[in-house]
């Protein structure tokens, strides 16, 4: 029987996407890469999903990789099957930041290395208590920065800390990501989902456009190469989105005193 690695929940203009694999603590095999990547791609085409949430099965977010889940060539030598499962893998984080819907993600027990980065490509992201968060290539040998983790980390939480955990690959607790803002709360594992589906209905009352580009300009402006460039962005953002049908609807709503109805027009 073909393992269902991944399952997809459609709550109208949200997905719930849980990863699927609590027998082997949600660790990354090839058809669970393949999964991932193929919906977070899809996704640039898909304009009714407006908000995904990202979150899993069992005690474990993600433990990273899993070393048997790979398919092995006999004719590839070891660098070239090692390079196509990190390209493929580092293809999934890319396509989480490229794909215009926010990524709420839901995380408890280990979320390592690869499953690490999975919560660092996420928007926004909430913590159970028990959450253990970690770089951990550097333990096994490699060099502490791997699937994103030097680009996210430092952004989320800065230099210094991002430093503390790649340099030794320890745990991130919750208290700890709670401190140092890299998850927005820490709350009981069966509250975690109801929470990222009440913060979903909150973006959902936004201008579908509107949402699609906070996103967009969020992922430019934290690598914008000056004040000027990120308020350029924003002031043509602004006026495009003032000439919007659903601009024009948000101001009568706001006249009228009521929600407005959004036609993504």
């Amino acid at each position: 029987m073909t393992e269902q690695v991944i399952t997809i929940e459609n709550r109208g203009a949200v997905e719930v996407v849980s990863l699927n694999r609590p027998d082997r603590l949600n660790a990354m095999n090839e058809p669970l890469i393949r999964a991932l990547l193929d919906y977070f791609t899809g996704l640039n085409e898909r304009h009714d999903v407006r908000v995904v949430v990202l979150r899993a099965e069992g005690r474990a977010f993600c433990a990273g990789l899993d070393l048997t889940g790979w398919q092995r060539d006999g004719d590839s030598g070891p660098v070239h099957q090692g390079w196509r499962t990190q390209r493929m893998i580092a293809a999934v984080m890319q396509a989480m930041r490229k794909c215009p819907q926010p990524i709420i993600a839901c995380a408890q027990g280990p979320a390592c290395g690869g499953g690490f980065s999975l919560l660092l490509a996420s928007d926004v992201r909430y913590a159970a208590p028990d959450i253990r968060m970690n770089a951990a290539y550097i333990k096994i040998g490699l060099g502490g920065c791997d699937m994103g983790a030097s680009y996210f980390l430092p952004r989320l939480v800065g230099s210094s800390v991002a430093s503390e955990y790649l340099l030794t690959g320890k745990f991130m607790t919750a208290d700890k990501a709670l401190a140092c803002g890299l998850v927005s709360e820490v709350l009981p594992h069966e509250d975690l989902l109801g929470k990222a589906l009440s913060l979903a209905d909150e973006m959902l009352l936004t201008s579908p456009m509107g949402l699609r580009l906070t996103k967009d300009a969020l992922n430019l402006n934290i690598d914008a190469a000056s004040m000027e460039h990120a308020f350029g962005l924003e002031d043509r953002q602004q006026i495009l989105l003032s000439q919007t049908a659903d601009s024009v609807e948000a101001r009568n709503a706001f006249l009228e005193k009521r929600a407005p109805v959004w036609g993504n027009r």
